[in-house]
């Protein structure tokens, strides 16, 4: 079963720059009438609101602040599609100094973050006839590199929860969707000194796109993205995408 954006409501995280912007944009250009930007400082969604006019409505959101969260699901009541685009990224190998520093600070917003949205929103979803959840997950949350352990041992468990997410939604009729981007030029893939490898953050827009229409819970947007999917589609249809019986 997919979802038609057409007409629909969404809210963003991480909505002001980088792959948050560009599928707040991509949802507008699909026919969502409205796209709440949730984001740390709503001064930064002026340009947007500029752009869109009231199509566009900040919202003030920290993955970090559960009251925020709460918060932005009582604000945007009437979405029917969620994508939790934001994150944090620092860079630390299991050796480091502040490895386990690094590994809170990624697990708070990357991990738990993603458990808050999905409580504050599971039930506005529902109520709204079921809708869908779209959590930006990557190819870090499949494959480790050491420079970034922290980062992927947080992506891997995103993931994690995305898998469970997607079989406890499926009652109510909410698509979830897990998104595995590579290096995307972003801020985020600069300051991880990506630039020479990073491709265009639309391709994680079209993806997204694509996957809700088609009703697909894996995208692979990017090249290298698409190399990781290719390699990882026999175990991902088989044993996490198949209904398996617990225990």
């Amino acid at each position: 079963m997919g979802y038609e954006i057409q007409g629909q409501v969404a809210l963003v995280t991480g909505a002001n720059r980088g792959i948050g912007k560009v599928i707040l944009e991509g949802l507008l250009k699909a026919g969502a009438t409205k796209v709440y930007a949730a984001v740390r400082d709503t001064s930064s969604v002026a340009g947007l609101i500029d752009e869109y006019g009231d199509k566009v409505v900040p919202v003030e959101f920290d993955l970090t602040k559960p009251a925020l969260i709460k918060n932005a699901a009582e604000v945007a009541s009437d979405v029917s599609l969620v994508v939790n685009n934001a994150g944090v990224l620092k860079p630390a190998t299991a050796l480091s100094e502040d490895a386990v520093e690094s590994l809170e600070f990624e697990m708070t917003a990357n991990v738990y973050g993603l458990i808050r949205v999905a409580q504050a929103f599971a039930p506005v979803l529902k109520a709204n006839g079921g809708g869908a959840l779209v959590q930006l997950n990557s190819v870090a949350s499949l494959k480790t590199f050491p420079d970034f352990t922290t980062y992927c041992a947080s992506k891997a468990a995103s993931y994690a929860v995305t898998q469970a997410l997607k079989e406890q939604l499926k009652g109510q009729g909410t698509l979830v969707v897990s998104v595995h981007p590579g290096p995307i030029a972003t801020d985020m893939g600069h300051d991880a000194g990506f630039d020479e490898i990073a491709e265009s953050p639309e391709l994680v827009a079209e993806g997204i796109v694509a996957a809700l229409k088609a009703g697909e819970f894996h995208v692979f947007p990017d090249s290298m993205a698409k190399d990781v999917g290719a390699a990882y589609h026999s175990f991902a249809e088989n044993v996490i995408e198949a209904e398996m019986a617990e225990g």
